[in-house]
C-alpha cells in the first residue's frame, strides 16, 4: 500500500499560513515604525515650539526698545500737499470804471468778442483790446491779471460766472477776459454779487489738468 504524501502545514487551500513567531514579528517592526514616527513628531514640535518662544522674546525685546527710544524706525516722508496757486486772499467789489479790460474770443463763433466787450462797455468798464486768439484753454472763459489786478478780476469773474483765474506776470492793473466754447452769456446786471470774496481758480479735476492746457496769454493786445 502506497504511503500517503506529507502535507505542507504551511499552506492551507494554496494560501500561506502566517505562524506566531511571523506574526509578532509584523506588530514589532509595526510598534518600531510607530515609535519611530512619534519620535519624529515629537522633536518636530519641540521645534517649532523653541521657535515660537524665540519669536515671542524677540518681539519683547524690539517693543520694549521702541518704548524706550533705544530703537528708531526712519519716519516715512509726508506726501506733498498739492500747491494752490490761487490767490487766498478776500477782494473788495472794484467800481467797473477803474477796470481796464480786454476780450477775446478763442471760439469759432464769429463777432463773439465785440459782442461780450459791447456788453461789458455798457456796464461801465472800460474795455480796450478787442480781438480772437488761439487759446488752450477749455472752459467758459478765463479771466486773466497781474498780481495788481487781482481785484478787478474779482469784479470781473462775478459778471462772468463759472469763468476761471490764471495769474501772469504783467505789472499794470489789466485784466483779459478769454472766451472759450463753453461761454453762454454774463450774469444778469441786477444778479452780479457785489459782496466780498476770492477769486475762482481752476479745478484739478475739471479743465485744467496740466501746463499744457492753460490759456495762451497775448504778449500784447492785438489790433481789434
Amino acid at each position: 500500500m502506497a504511503r500517503k504524501k506529507q502535507q505542507d502545514v504551511s499552506v492551507l487551500h494554496g494560501h500561506h499560513v502566517v505562524t506566531g513567531p511571523e506574526l509578532r514579528a509584523t506588530f514589532e517592526a509595526a510598534r518600531d515604525a510607530d515609535d519611530t514616527a512619534r519620535v519624529r513628531r515629537r522633536a518636530l514640535h519641540g521645534v517649532v515650539l523653541v521657535l515660537l518662544i524665540g519669536l515671542i522674546v524677540a518681539a519683547i525685546i524690539t517693543a520694549l526698545a521702541i518704548i524706550d527710544e533705544r530703537l528708531k524706525f526712519p519716519a516715512a516722508a509726508p506726501a506733498e500737499e498739492a500747491v494752490s496757486t490761487c490767490p487766498a486772499a478776500t477782494f473788495d467789489y472794484t467800481p467797473h470804471e477803474q477796470i481796464n479790460l480786454n476780450v477775446y474770443n478763442s471760439t469759432s463763433r464769429p463777432g463773439l468778442a465785440r459782442s461780450v466787450a459791447d456788453e461789458f462797455l455798457a456796464r461801465k468798464f472800460v474795455v480796450g483790446a478787442v480781438s480772437n486768439i488761439d487759446a488752450g484753454y477749455r472752459g467758459i472763459a478765463a479771466v486773466v491779471s497781474g498780481a495788481a489786478g487781482q481785484a478787478a478780476a474779482f469784479s470781473v469773474q462775478r459778471n462772468l460766472p463759472g469763468s476761471d483765474y490764471f495769474q501772469d506776470s504783467r505789472t499794470d492793473g489789466s485784466v483779459d477776459v478769454i472766451l472759450s466754447q463753453d461761454y453762454k452769456a454774463l450774469a444778469p446786471p441786477e444778479l452780479v454779487d457785489q459782496t466780498p470774496g476770492k477769486l475762482g481758480c481752476p479745478r484739478e479735476s475739471r479743465r485744467i489738468a496740466d501746463d499744457d492746457k492753460w490759456p495762451v496769454i497775448p504778449s500784447a493786445a492785438p489790433t481789434p
